[in-house]
């Protein structure tokens, strides 16, 4: 090199040496441009603890691809075309009244291109009557031009389900093992598939406590790797069975202090601690590819046990997405229970969950307050307190669930 520089004019000489400078100190400093931390205190590391044992925010959290990355062209095209009308409806779940074409809830479905509806024994009389209710709930969406509707049901087991003479047929806690959870979870696909409800929240992935707990025989055992091995028995069976399944409550219920549907549930345990044991379950049903997360409402220690999971961005973004990895589709539980209510009403809490990460609200209750949550959505979309990029977001997750159930391209009624 040395002699090729003295062969050359001294002004090309010069121009030369100085190009081999500058290529020397971006090999040795790796090519990076990022400028230098500056002065002060630094902040934690990217991913390590915050208050509570959350992960604080850092470049790990900010970095994490968005859902579209992934999403087919096929989703994406119909986020492109939607109106925020539309794209807003889509992230609402209600609850259902009647039982039969002249129910409330079809005339909403008619109405707005709603994302679904859940089943209650509300709504249920018998099997025929079943398949009759969810053929005109397909119907209505498909007259009205609407995407298919997710039609779920609250389907854990025994007396704790929608339809009690359909499987599972006995409640969580009275199933003798993880394999026999497996097998009732697959009855149970099938015969909700053939009567036309293609999504279940459930199972319930709670560890009870040993003294029982507040959700009683709705949890299985109070043996965490027990519920591992039930999680992954009931999840691979619906994902075989071709149904929609939510895992609840996330992140962990077992040691709330009374049920959520009495009124504010604090469960008083930090993240750290629910890694130990609660998390475990959510954990293994993550890694067996369970499709959706239903959050539960209880209170925590991240959140000095005021905001319920299902409206926490810590328990929501931190910890379901970034900790667990989860980039399916995460629903709050029902908005108008009495731990949300007791603190704030239905319609602020709807704009809250779908902020903090929640991709779908599940809101039962009357027909007003689900007309009430919808609109607040597009106001706080209108006023900025929910971004548009949030929206999009949690519309490719449910979008992106419908196409892979094959909701979006073809009729999926069981023979």
């Amino acid at each position: 090199m040395r002699a090729r520089l003295a062969e050359l004019p001294k002004g090309r000489a010069l121009l030369v040496a100085l190009l081999v400078v500058v290529l020397a100190v971006l090999l040795f400093s790796g090519g990076s441009e990022e400028p230098a931390p500056s002065a002060g205190t630094p902040g934690p590391p990217a991913g390590a603890p915050g208050p509570g044992g959350a992960p604080a925010a850092g470049p790990a959290a900010r970095e994490r691809p968005p859902a579209a990355a992934a999403a087919p062209a096929e989703v994406m095209k119909l986020v492109e075309e939607m109106s925020i009308e539309d794209k807003l409806a889509q992230l609402v779940l209600v609850g259902f009244e009647g039982t039969d074409a002249d129910a409330p809830t079809l005339a909403q479905l008619r109405k707005r291109d709603l994302g679904g509806i859940v089943l209650t024994s509300d709504n249920y009389e018998d099997r025929g009557q079943l398949e009759r209710l969810t053929r005109e709930a397909e119907a209505v969406a498909a007259r009205a031009d609407h995407l298919p509707p997710w039609i779920m049901a609250v389907q854990e087991g025994g007396e704790f389900s929608a339809f009690e003479d359909l499987p599972p047929s006995k409640a969580p806690a009275d199933i003798g093992s993880p394999k026999e959870g497996g097998r009732e979870a697959a009855d149970a696909a099938k015969a909700l598939t053939q009567a036309g409800v293609n999504g279940t929240l459930a199972p319930v992935l709670d560890v009870a406590p040993e003294s029982g707990g507040a959700l009683g025989p709705r949890a299985y055992s109070d043996s965490a790797e027990d519920v591992v091995d039930y999680a992954v028995a009931t999840v691979s069976a619906y994902e075989q069975g071709e149904i929609f399944a939510a895992a609840k409550h996330f992140p962990g219920l077992g040691g709330a202090s009374q049920p959520t549907e009495v009124g504010p549930a604090n469960v008083g345990l930090s993240f750290e601690e629910l890694e130990l044991r609660d998390l475990k379950p959510f954990r293994a049903a993550v890694e067996a590819g369970v499709p959706g997360m239903l959050v539960g409402h209880g209170t925590y220690a991240s959140d000095d046990f005021v905001t319920p999971a299902s409206l926490s961005p810590s328990v929501l973004t931190d910890l379901l997405r970034d900790q667990l990895g989860f980039e399916g589709l995460a629903i709050s539980d029902d908005l108008t229970s009495p731990a949300v209510t007791a603190t704030i009403p239905t319609p602020e809490a709807a704009i809250e969950a779908i902020g903090s990460g929640a991709d779908m609200v599940y809101v039962g209750g009357a027909e007003g307050d689900q007309e009430d949550a919808y609109l607040a959505l597009l106001g706080g979309v209108r006023k900025g307190a929910v971004s548009p990029e949030r929206i999009d977001e949690a519309l490719v997750r449910v979008l992106s669930a419908k196409r892979e159930l094959g909701l979006l391209d073809e009729k999926r009624r069981g023979g």
